[in-house]
C-alpha cells in the first residue's frame, strides 16, 4: 500500500472530503446516550449552547472535563444575576462510532484500515465527526476543545463555514492561527515566546551551540522550524537535531544517545511528550549523560506534565513553563479540585492538575462574560471575547490577535523528585531572579547534573579518543609546516612556524587538549590534494580540525570556521631588481623643485649678509682677504664659517644668519646622503605589469585561482613551484629562457623569500587583501573562540618574535616591506626653508632699519644689566663696558677707543682739551651707534 504522503494535494483533499461526507451520512446510526450537557437553566434565563469535544476516557480529558464543570459552577454561583447561561454540550471524541471506547454502545464500528491516508496523517476522524455533530444537530454557538495540531485546521475551517468560533486552549504550536481564520481562537500563548525564553537562557550561560532532541511529529516539526529561525537571529546554532518517534524502542534511543556522546556539544534541548521524555532521560542516565559537564533543557510540553510522572531521572535538568501567579483563589480551587477528583469513578484515571486545566477553567469564565454582553452570533462573540479581560486562575486573561497574551515564564530546576523555581523570563524584561524585577538580571543558584553548582560550559572533548588534527604535507616552503616520518616508529614528526603557534596556543587554553597530528598525505608519502581538499576533510569528520598555513578566505568560511589570523594578510608581487647605469644618478635623491629651492636659498643667503656688511666691505682696509675673494665665498655661504680668517664677517647678525644656514645645510646633506645610499641598494625600476609576463605561484595554493579569476591572467602564463629555490632559479632565467618574470604569493611567503635572497628582489604594485593564516574548525565549534583568544595573546606578546626568529630566520621582518621610494621634494623640507628665510629677514630688519637698531640697543642694554646683576660678572665691569662700546651693527670700536686713550695721555696737561676730546669720543661713539 502506498503512503499517503506521496499523493497529490488535490487527491488528499478529495479523499478527506469523501471520508467526511461518508461518515456524516452515518450519523443517524449514532447512539448519543453518552452525550451530556450542563444547563441548570430556569425559565428566566436564556441558554447558549457551547460544544465541548474531549477524550473523556483519557487522564488528560478527565482532568479537563472536571475543570470545565467546576468553572461553570463557580462562575454562575458568583454571577447569579446573569441573564444568560452557558450550556456545555460534551462529545466524547473516542466514544464516537465505537472507536477507542471502553464498553461503548455504538452500533457502528469504523475500520481504519479502509482509510490509510487519514491514518498516515493521524487525523482523528472521530473528533471531526463530533464537531460536525455539534454544528449540525446541536446548533452550538461555539466549539471548545483540545485540538491536536493536524485537526485544528480542519476544525477551524468547519467553524468558519458555519460562522461558529472554534476555541482551543492547548494548541501552542499551531501552524494554523487566528490570522488564517478569524474564527479560530487560541487560549494559550504561541510557542514562539517560550523559544525566546530558551534563547535567553542559552545566552545567559554563553551556550552558542546546542543539540535539539524532539518528538517526531508535526507538532515537533513546527516547533523546530520556529526554534531554528529564532536561535539563528541571536547567534545560537543548532549543531545537530534528532527526531525521536513515539514508537521508538529503547535500543534505538540508546544508539542515538551514544552518537550524541561523540560530539563536542554538551547542551541538549528536549521537546517531546512526558512519557517519551521520561524514557529518554532514563536511558540518558544509564549512558552516563546525566553527569557533570552536561546541560539539559526541557520545554513546557514536557514540564507541564512533570508532576504526573516519576522525575527521579531528571535531577539537574533546567526547564521552562508558563508562570502561574500564586493567589488565594488558586489555592482554594486546587483543594476543591483534589477532592472532586477523588470522588470521580474509580475506573477513570485523572491526571494531576496543570496549566491546561487552568486555561480551560478561565476559558469558560471568558465565554460566560462575553455572551452576557451580546447575542453570541459568530463574529460578534469573537469580537466581545477579544475585549474580555480579567484575572483568572492562570493569571491575567487577555487575547491579542486571537491568542492568549503571554505574561511570564517560570524557569525551574529539577531537584530529586521535585523542582525549584530559579528565575523568570518575560518578553519585556528578559531574565530575572524575581518576577517583575529590573535589576537582578540573572538566575538563582542551579543544581546541575552531577550534583555540581558550576554551570556547564556547553561543550567537551568527545570521549572517543584523541582529537585528529590535520596538517598539510608540503614539498617546499616547509618553514611554516614540515612533516617528516620517523623511519623507526613510522610516526609523523611535525614542526614549523604554524605548528609552534598552535603549541603555544595550547598552553594558553583553560583546559587540556588531547590530540594527535594526522598529515594529509597519500600512501606514498606525498601530498594528498590541495588545501581546499584538506579543509573538506573536516566536513566528512576525517579531521576534527586543521592546523597549518591555511589562508582565511570567504569561500572557505562557508563550510569551516576560522580562528583569528596569526600572520600578516595580503597577496603581493615580487620582481627582480634591475639596476641601470646612470651618470646623473647623483641628482636622483632630490627632486627638481628641491634643487631649485636650495639654489634660491643660497642666493638669498648671499644677498642678506652682503647688505649687512656693505659699509665695512667698502672701508675695511684691515681685511687680509681680497674683496673679490670675499664676494666669491658668499656664493656658497657655508664657506664663510669654514674660512680660518675671523674677520671675514664682523656683523653679529650676519653670523647669526650663517649659523642658521649651517643648521639647514647639515640636515640637507644628511638627507641627501641617506637617500643616495638607498638608491644604490634598492631597485628604482618602474615596474609595469604586462599580460605577456609569465607569473609563478605556489603549487596547490589558492593563488592560482586568484590570478585567473581576479587578475584575469591567461592560464598558460602561470607556472607553479614548490620551493624558494625553484622561484629563484625561474626568476634568474626569465621568461625567455623558460622562467618567469614575477612571483605572486602571500605576504608571509614573499617576505621570507626576500629575507633569503636579499636585495635581488623587491615587492611592487598593490597589496591584494586577504585575511592571513588561521586554523580551521567545523562550523560552530566552541574551540574557535578559545584558540582565537590564545592567538591574540601570542601575536601581541613577546613570544611571537621568538617563534618567528626560530622558524623564519633572524632577518625576517616583523612588519610590512615598504615598496614606495619617492624622491625628496621641496615640500619635505619646507619647514627648514621657512626657518632660514625668517631668520635672514629678521636679522636684516634688526641690522638695517632704525626701529630694529633701537630694538637691538635696548636688548643689549638690558642684557648688560642682567649680566652685571650676577656676582660672577661684577669683577669684570671693565669688560662689560668695553663690550658696551661695540656698535649696534656688531663692529668693534676698540681701535677708536685706543686712539682716544692716547689722546687723553698726550693732553693730560691741558684739561680743556681733554674735556673736548672726551666729548668728541662720546659723540663719535653715539654717532656710530646711531648709524649702525
Amino acid at each position: 500500500m502506498h503512503s499517503f504522503k506521496m499523493l497529490p494535494a488535490t487527491a488528499i483533499k478529495s479523499l478527506l472530503l469523501f471520508a467526511l461526507v461518508f461518515l456524516l451520512s452515518l450519523t443517524s446510526l449514532v447512539d448519543s446516550r453518552n452525550d451530556t450537557d450542563e444547563t441548570g437553566l430556569s425559565s428566566t434565563h436564556s441558554s447558549i449552547r457551547i460544544g465541548v469535544v474531549l477524550d473523556l476516557d483519557s487522564p488528560m480529558g478527565a482532568m479537563l472535563d472536571l475543570c470545565l464543570s467546576m468553572a461553570h459552577s463557580d462562575f454562575y454561583s458568583v454571577h447569579s444575576n446573569y441573564q444568560t447561561r452557558l450550556s456545555l454540550h460534551r462529545k466524547n471524541a473516542k466514544g464516537q462510532f465505537g472507536v477507542g471506547s471502553a464498553g461503548g454502545t455504538s452500533s457502528f464500528s469504523l475500520n481504519f484500515e479502509l482509510l490509510p491516508a487519514v491514518e498516515s496523517f493521524r487525523i482523528s476522524v472521530c473528533e471531526l465527526i463530533a464537531v460536525l455533530e455539534l454544528l449540525k444537530n446541536e446548533e452550538v454557538h461555539g466549539v471548545l476543545g483540545r485540538e491536536s495540531l493536524t485537526e485544528s485546521a480542519f476544525v477551524a475551517e468547519l467553524g468558519a463555514r458555519a460562522h461558529v468560533p472554534v476555541i482551543s486552549f492547548t494548541a501552542e504550536s499551531q501552524g494554523f492561527s487566528h490570522t488564517k481564520s478569524s474564527y479560530f481562537v487560541r487560549m494559550s500563548p504561541d510557542d514562539l515566546y517560550q523559544i525566546k525564553g530558551l534563547a535567553a537562557i542559552c545566552q545567559q550561560f554563553g551556550w552558542h551551540n546546542i543539540v535539539v532532541i524532539y518528538e517526531d511529529s508535526r507538532h515537533g516539526n513546527v516547533f523546530m522550524s520556529k526554534l531554528n529561525k529564532e536561535f539563528q537571529e541571536v547567534d545560537i546554532r543548532v549543531g545537530y537535531s534528532s527526531a525521536v518517534s513515539t514508537s521508538a524502542d529503547d535500543v534505538y534511543i540508546t544508539k542515538g544517545l551514544n552518537k550524541l556522546m561523540t560530539m563536542q556539544t554538551r547542551v541538549f534541548l528536549v521537546h517531546m511528550n512526558t512519557l517519551l521524555g521520561c524514557r529518554l532521560f532514563h536511558l540518558a542516565r544509564k549512558a552516563g549523560m546525566m553527569t557533570e559537564g552536561y546541560a539539559w533543557l526541557i520545554t513546557d510540553s514536557f514540564s507541564n506534565f512533570l508532576n504526573s510522572e516519576d522525575s527521579s531521572s531528571l535531577e539537574g535538568v533546567l526547564g521552562i513553563r508558563h508562570c502561574v501567579p500564586k493567589s488565594k483563589k488558586l489555592k482554594d480551587f486546587q483543594e476543591r479540585w483534589t477532592k472532586n477528583a477523588l470522588l470521580m469513578k474509580p475506573e477513570i484515571t485523572v491526571m494531576d492538575l496543570n496549566i491546561y486545566g487552568l486555561w480551560a477553567y478561565d476559558t469558560v469564565w471568558a465565554l460566560a462574560m462575553a455572551i452576557e454582553k451580546l447575542l453570541p452570533i459568530g463574529q460578534k462573540l469573537l469580537t466581545e471575547l477579544s475585549h474580555t479581560k480579567f484575572t483568572g486562575l492562570s493569571g491575567k486573561f487577555e487575547l491579542v490577535d486571537g491568542e492568549l497574551k503571554p505574561l511570564a515564564f517560570e524557569i525551574f530546576n529539577v531537584i530529586g523528585t521535585g523542582d525549584r523555581t530559579v528565575g523568570y523570563w518575560t518578553p519585556s524584561r528578559g531574565i530575572s531572579k524575581i518576577l517583575g524585577s529590573i535589576s537582578a538580571k540573572e538566575l538563582k543558584v542551579i543544581m546541575w547534573p552531577g550534583d555540581t553548582l558550576v554551570p556547564p560550559r556547553g561543550w567537551a572533548i568527545p570521549s572517543n579518543g584523541k582529537l585528529k588534527v590535520g596538517v598539510p604535507k608540503k614539498e617546499g616552503f616547509t618553514e611554516f609546516v614540515k612533516v617528516q616520518v620517523d623511519p623507526l616508529t613510522n610516526q609523523p614528526q611535525v614542526s614549523g612556524f604554524s605548528i609552534d603557534v598552535f603549541i603555544a596556543s595550547l598552553q594558553l587554553l583553560p583546559f587540556k587538549l588531547d590530540y594527535e597530528f594526522v598529515p594529509f598525505m597519500n600512501a606514498s608519502g606525498h601530498r594528498n590534494g590541495s588545501y581546499a581538499d584538506l579543509l573538506h576533510r573536516i566536513l566528512d569528520q576525517s579531521y576534527d580540525f586543521v592546523v597549518g598555513d591555511i589562508t582565511i578566505l570567504a569561500d572557505r568560511a562557508a563550510y569551516v570556521d576560522f580562528t583569528l589570523p596569526y600572520t600578516e594578510s595580503g597577496v603581493v608581487m615580487v620582481v627582480k631588481n634591475k639596476m641601470s647605469i646612470d651618470m646623473w644618478i647623483f641628482l636622483k635623491p632630490l627632486r627638481w623643485d628641491l634643487w631649485l629651492a636650495i639654489i634660491v636659498a643660497c642666493i638669498f643667503i648671499e644677498v642678506v649678509p652682503r647688505l649687512m656688511e656693505r659699509e665695512r666691505n667698502s672701508t675695511d682696509a684691515g681685511s687680509s682677504m681680497p674683496r673679490g675673494q670675499q664676494v666669491g665665498l658668499f656664493v656658497f655661504p657655508i664657506a664663510a664659517l669654514a674660512f680660518p680668517e675671523r674677520n671675514m664677517v664682523s656683523n653679529n647678525w650676519s653670523r647669526f644668519v650663517l649659523v642658521v644656514w649651517l643648521f639647514v645645510a647639515f640636515i640637507l646633506m644628511q638627507s641627501y646622503t641617506a637617500k643616495l645610499s638607498s638608491i644604490f641598494t634598492v631597485d628604482q625600476l618602474e615596474f609595469s605589469f604586462s599580460e605577456e609576463y609569465y607569473v609563478g605561484h605556489q603549487h596547490g595554493s589558492f593563488t592560482r585561482d586568484f590570478l585567473i579569476n581576479e587578475l584575469h591572467l591567461n592560464e598558460s602564463k602561470l607556472r607553479s613551484y614548490t620551493r624558494f629555490e625553484d622561484y629563484h632559479d625561474a626568476m634568474s632565467r626569465g621568461s625567455r629562457k623558460g622562467g618567469i618574470d614575477a612571483i605572486v604569493g602571500e605576504t608571509p611567503y614573499m617576505k621570507l623569500f626576500l629575507n633569503r635572497y636579499g636585495s635581488e628582489y623587491r615587492m611592487v604594485g598593490r597589496t591584494y587583501k586577504t585575511q592571513g593564516f588561521g586554523f580551521a574548525f567545523p562550523i560552530g565549534s566552541p574551540l574557535v573562540s578559545y584558540f582565537s583568544r590564545a592567538i591574540l595573546d601570542i601575536t601581541q606578546g613577546p613570544n611571537m618574535t621568538t617563534i618567528e626568529q626560530k622558524n623564519l630566520g633572524p632577518g625576517y621582518p616583523s612588519d610590512s616591506v615598504d615598496r614606495d621610494d619617492p624622491n625628496l621634494t621641496a615640500y619635505n623640507f619646507g619647514g627648514l626653508f621657512i626657518i632660514i628665510c625668517s631668520a635672514a629677514i629678521f636679522s636684516l630688519f634688526c641690522s638695517e632699519t632704525s626701529v630694529g637698531q633701537r630694538f637691538t640697543t635696548t636688548a643689549s642694554h638690558y642684557g648688560q644689566r642682567c649680566c652685571c646683576s650676577f656676582p660672577i660678572f661684577r669683577g669684570k665691569e671693565s669688560s662689560v663696558h668695553s663690550v658696551s662700546d661695540t656698535d649696534a651693527s656688531g663692529e668693534s670700536s676698540s681701535e677708536e677707543a685706543n686712539e682716544i686713550q692716547e689722546s687723553k695721555t698726550n693732553t693730560s696737561d691741558r684739561p680743556e682739551e681733554v674735556e673736548v676730546l672726551e666729548s668728541s669720543s662720546e659723540d663719535v661713539s653715539a654717532g656710530e651707534v646711531g648709524s649702525s
